[in-house]
C-alpha cells in the first residue's frame, strides 16, 4: 500500500512553511458567481513566492533532508514552477541545486531559475525525458532527487494549501484544482478529504495531456503516448505512485478541457479579476466556464501559476479572442471599379468593426470577370456583434464567406 501524508505530517509541513510559503489571497468572483449561479471565490498560488504553489512542496521535502543529504546537493527536472521552487527552497537551505528542464521550457521560468542559484540544463522534448536525465544525475553524483510531485513530503507541503482553503472559504462545497502529475491535487484533497469528507474535490486537466482519466480507469498509472497543450505547467504523461493513490482515493472526478476553453479563461482572468496566470494556472476557471452550473457553490477555483512567457501571454489572449468570437476573418466579395472598397469599409465601421487587416485578391476560379475578393481581419464585441456584421454585409448585397 502507498504511504500517504497523515493529519499530522499535513500540519507540520504548514508549520515547516511559516515564514516561507506566502498564506495567498481567495478573492471573490462576482462574474463567476453570476454565471455559476452562487459563490465562487479563487484561490491565488499565481500570487505564492515564485509565482506559483511549487514552492511549498520543494521546500518542506528539501526541508526534511538530512546534512549528510543536503551535502551532496539536490536535482529536480521540471518545465520551470517546481524548479524555481527547489531553486528557492535550495538558496533559503544552503544546498547546491541542479534542475533539468525539458527543451522549450518558458524563458522567464529559465531565467528565474538561474537566478536563484540554480545549475539548469536543458533534456529532451517531456518532462518524463529531463526527469529520466535527473534520476541518472543522482545516481552519478549523489544528488538527491527532489521529485515534481511523487513524495510524501511533497504532497505534505501542497497539502498546506488546502488546509489555507479550509480557513479561508469555510462554507466551500467544491474545490477545482488544476493538475498535471497530481501533486497539488492529491495534497488539497487529503487536507479537504480529512476535514471536510462530504467537499468535492475536482482535477482539471488539458485534454491534450490528460493522464489521470486513462489510469484511473486502468487502475494505476498509464503513461501517455505523447502530449500537446499550451499548459506547459501541467504538462505530465505519467502519474506518480503517490498521487496516483490519493487521487484515486480521495478524489471525487477529474475533468479536461481544450485549449480554446484554456485560453479563453486566461483572457477572461485578466478582463474580469485582473490575475495574471498561466494556461496551466487558468484550467479550473476553464472548467467553470465550460459548465458553470455543474459544480455546487460555493466553489474555490485554484489559480494554480502566474509565470507566463510574455510572448506566449499574446499569443494566448489572440487565440482567446478568437475564440470567444472577437476576431472576424471574412472574404468578401466586391465590385472591382474606385469605391468599391471604401463603400465596404465604410459598412463595417458603421456596424462598429474595427479594421485590422485587408488584402485583395483579384485572381481566382470563384470570382466573376468584374468582381476583387477582399480579405479582412477585424475586431468585435464578440460572437453576437460578429453576426450582426455578417447579416449586415449580406443585407447591403455583399457575397461573404468565412
Amino acid at each position: 500500500m502507498t504511504d500517504l501524508p497523515s493529519p499530522e505530517d499535513m500540519v507540520r509541513a504548514r508549520e515547516l512553511l511559516e515564514g516561507v510559503a506566502v498564506t495567498t489571497p481567495m478573492e471573490e468572483s462576482r462574474w463567476l458567481s453570476a454565471l455559476a449561479g452562487g459563490p465562487v471565490k479563487l484561490k491565488c498560488e499565481n500570487l505564492q513566492r515564485t509565482g506559483s504553489f511549487k514552492a511549498r512542496g520543494a521546500y518542506v521535502r528539501m526541508a526534511r533532508l538530512s546534512d549528510e543529504e543536503r551535502s551532496a546537493g539536490v536535482v529536480a527536472a521540471s518545465a520551470g514552477n517546481h524548479a524555481q521552487g527547489v531553486a528557492l527552497a535550495a538558496q533559503m537551505l544552503g544546498i547546491k541545486a541542479t534542475v533539468f528542464m525539458p527543451e522549450g521550457a518558458p524563458i522567464p521560468k529559465e531565467k528565474a531559475t538561474r537566478a536563484y542559484g540554480a545549475d539548469v540544463v536543458f533534456e529532451g522534448r517531456y518532462l518524463e525525458n529531463a526527469l529520466k536525465r535527473a534520476r541518472e544525475f543522482s545516481e552519478e553524483t549523489g544528488a538527491v532527487l527532489i521529485h515534481p510531485f511523487d513524495h510524501v513530503d511533497i504532497v505534505a507541503g501542497q497539502a498546506s494549501c488546502g488546509l489555507e482553503i479550509l480557513e479561508q472559504a469555510p462554507e466551500v462545497r467544491t474545490v477545482m484544482v488544476p493538475t498535471g502529475g497530481g501533486g497539488l491535487l492529491a495534497g488539497i484533497a487529503l487536507a479537504v478529504k480529512t476535514h471536510k469528507p462530504d467537499v468535492r474535490v475536482v482535477g482539471i486537466q488539458a485534454e491534450g495531456a490528460a493522464a489521470f482519466p486513462g489510469s484511473l480507469a486502468a487502475g494505476s498509472p498509464r503513461a501517455l503516448e505523447s502530449m500537446s497543450t499550451m499548459a506547459d505547467g501541467i504538462a505530465v504523461g505519467l502519474p506518480g505512485d503517490v498521487t496516483f493513490a490519493a487521487v484515486r482515493d480521495y478524489v471525487d472526478d477529474v475533468v479536461t478541457v481544450s485549449e480554446e476553453s484554456l485560453s479563453q479563461a486566461l483572457l477572461a482572468l485578466i478582463e474580469r479579476a485582473k490575475m495574471v496566470v498561466e494556461p496551466a494556472g487558468a484550467a479550473a476557471v476553464a472548467a467553470l466556464l465550460d459548465d458553470p452550473t455543474a459544480y455546487e457553490t460555493p466553489t474555490v477555483a485554484v489559480l494554480s501559476g502566474g509565470n507566463i512567457d510574455p510572448l506566449l501571454l499574446g499569443k494566448v489572449i489572440r487565440h482567446g479572442m478568437a475564440s470567444a468570437g472577437r476576431y472576424l476573418y471574412l472574404r468578401v466579395n466586391i465590385p472591382d471599379r474606385p469605391g468599391g472598397l471604401a463603400r465596404l469599409l465604410t459598412e463595417l465601421g458603421e456596424a462598429g468593426a474595427n479594421i485590422l487587416e485587408v488584402a485583395h485578391e483579384r485572381i481566382s476560379p470563384s470570382l466573376d470577370i468584374d468582381e476583387v475578393e477582399v480579405r479582412i481581419q477585424m475586431e468585435t464585441r464578440g460572437e453576437p456583434h460578429a453576426e450582426r456584421v455578417m447579416t449586415r454585409l449580406r443585407e447591403c448585397g455583399y457575397r461573404v464567406f468565412e
